[in-house]
């Protein structure tokens, strides 16, 4: 899928992912995967459906998708480079992660975050229901600060 949209291009061609710059953003600049390893962003990508934002050759967004196609999609590790940020680049990421597996099948999405939730909102995500449904197991080393305990 490639979508063009005020001078960016929006792609899921796996190789087109810059691994060191989105490593980067995750491992020093994101709150919920602060100090992840570079072989395991690698891993991470390549087990995921990427989806990429340039601005000519450099990569100015990014998330990745887990996913089984049909019937459901995490999306997670949306990262936006603070000098392309205010530009709707989020939420234009957001949705056409959206359209993308909706087209296939897909009826149900899920992510998580701290402080987007206006963002999410204008892609049409709502807080969930019912969510003690849910369980998890949880061993980031980085769960602290990922809910907001632990500040950086």
């Amino acid at each position: 899928m490639d979508r063009h949209r005020e001078g960016y291009v929006l792609t899921t061609e796996l190789g087109r992912v810059d691994i060191d710059r989105v490593h980067a953003w995750l491992s020093q600049e994101s709150y919920w995967a602060k100090g992840r390893e570079r072989e395991v962003v690698e891993r991470s990508v390549a087990g995921s459906r990427p989806y990429s934002v340039y601005a000519q050759e450099e990569q100015a967004a990014f998330a990745r998708v887990v996913t089984d196609g049909a019937t459901f999609a995490w999306i997670c590790d949306v990262f936006v480079d603070e000098q392309h940020r205010g530009r709707g680049l989020g939420t234009w990421l957001v949705e056409s992660i959206v359209e993308d597996l909706a087209a296939g099948g897909v009826q149900r999405f899920v992510l998580a975050t701290r402080d987007a939730h206006e963002v999410y909102r204008r892609c049409g995500f709502a807080a969930m229901e019912d969510a003690d449904r849910w369980m998890e197991i949880d061993r980031r080393p980085s769960r602290a600060a990922v809910l907001a305990l632990d500040p950086f």
